[in-house]
This record gives C-alpha cells, structure tokens and sequence, in this order.
C-alpha cells in the first residue's frame, strides 16, 4: 500500500460472551492470519470475551474480500462447533458483534 493511496479500515469486535470461547476463537482465526489476503492486512487480539480484527485495506475491493474472507472463517469455525454439540457452543453463549469500517482521505 502506498502513502498516497486511500485506505480503508475496519475493526470488527466479535463478542463470544464467554473468554474460553473468546480464546477458543481467537486460536482458530489466527493461523489464517498469517496468510496473506492481496492488497489488505488483518491484525487479530483477544480482549476478555471478545475478538477482534482489524483491517487495512488499499481499496474497496481489498477491504470486501478480506471481510468478506474472515467472516467466512469465523462462521465456519462457529458453526463446525454447533453441530459436533461439543466444544465452547455447547452451553449458552450467544455470539455476536459489530463492525466499523472507514475510509482514510
């Protein structure tokens, strides 16, 4: 990404409402973010019960195919744990969350 260029950037905050699945999640999200997504880059942090990613984007291309990608992850990742009926989903807990997403002039 050049300095010129506009940036975009989202924080999605993922609330697990337990910190075992906070964590649970966060393990799972991470060898995914090694890989490289074209034109973009994601940090992932655990904060107590909740997870959450931040995205920079070059473009709004970038910007939908790395949300669009960790997104996908993560519900796969919730939805695997539903139906094996083990795991952090076990009990009551009830994911959700909110995303902010900008653009830099």
């Amino acid at each position: 990404m050049t300095s010129r260029a506009r940036r975009w950037s989202a924080a999605v905050r993922l609330s697990a409402g337990r910190a075992d699945l906070a964590r649970w999640l966060e393990q799972a999200l991470l060898p995914e973010a090694a890989r490289e997504v074209p034109r973009a880059r994601t940090r992932i942090r655990r904060r107590g019960s909740a997870v959450e990613l931040r995205v920079e984007a070059a473009d709004a291309g970038a910007m939908r195919a790395a949300l669009n990608t960790y997104l996908g992850w993560v519900s796969l990742a919730l939805a695997t744990v539903r139906e094996a009926g083990a795991g952090p989903l076990s009990g009551e807990a009830r994911p959700g969350g909110e995303a902010l997403i900008s653009r830099s002039r």
